[in-house]
């Protein structure tokens, strides 16, 4: 349980795929554009993540290290191809709103960065965990995204209208250059949060003080070295 918890919150918080490692751009922009989709293409890409870190830890001791890569796609794209099909005849609606974004889950950075990084390397009850956090992580960003796009953009969210009449929406909230505002934006709340608690906390290291008159005096260059957060 220790170990599930630690990874949810790795994957949530500290090592976010798109808030913190900023992966998975082209997904992330092009879907976010409702609620729906954006947690549509979050629950597809956890469901594939899981069950292929899965099958890759299991694997990794029989997986020739110059032919990695290849097998890690191979499993990713059997996955993908999996939960296409089931997507296409159940939720028929949603496939065809997602597109071609649903096969493009197998180049999605974030599935492969975490079978290379972790699963690889790991059992497989660890890689699970890794999986469920890192999917967590995914589908809570796409949802935040999509919300503030769906209702800037145009007043409804999950489809229903929740602003009044009067409300005029912003219609370049649904448009590539609303999702780079809102991206933009979520990004730099989260930033500034990080670093006002860390200076709370004492975390973020004070710049080296010299009296040596000026940077180009110095030698060391120490004195012009950025402020740091500790961790």
């Amino acid at each position: 349980m220790k170990i599930l918890l630690e990874r949810i919150k790795n994957g949530i918080f500290d090592e976010n795929p798109i808030f913190v490692q900023v992966l998975a751009m082209c997904p992330t922009l092009a879907v976010t554009t409702s609620v729906e989709n954006a947690v549509g293409m979050g629950i597809a890409s956890t469901v594939v993540l899981i069950f292929s870190n899965m099958l890759i830890s299991a694997l990794r001791n029989f997986i020739p290290n110059k032919i990695r890569i290849p097998s890690y796609i191979v499993v990713i794209a059997s996955f993908v191809t999996i939960v296409d099909m089931l997507m296409n005849a159940y939720t028929p609606g949603l496939y065809k709103s997602l597109g071609i974004f649903i096969p493009l889950i197998v180049v999605n950075c974030v599935i492969l960065g975490r079978a290379e990084a972790y699963a690889s390397k790991n059992r497989i009850t660890a890689s699970v965990y890794d999986a469920i956090g890192m999917g967590l992580g995914f589908t809570i960003a796409l949802f935040f995204i999509g919300m503030f796009r769906e209702v800037l953009g145009a007043g409804t969210f999950l489809g229903i209208s929740i602003l009044p009449e009067s409300f005029k929406p912003a219609t370049i909230m649904i448009l590539a250059p609303g999702a780079f505002l809102t991206l933009g934006a979520l990004m730099a709340f989260i930033n500034y949060r990080n670093i006002k608690r860390a200076k709370k906390q004492g975390r973020i290291a004070k710049p080296l003080e010299h009296n040596c008159g000026s940077c180009s005096n110095c030698g060391t260059g120490s004195c012009s070295s950025s402020i740091k957060i500790k961790k």
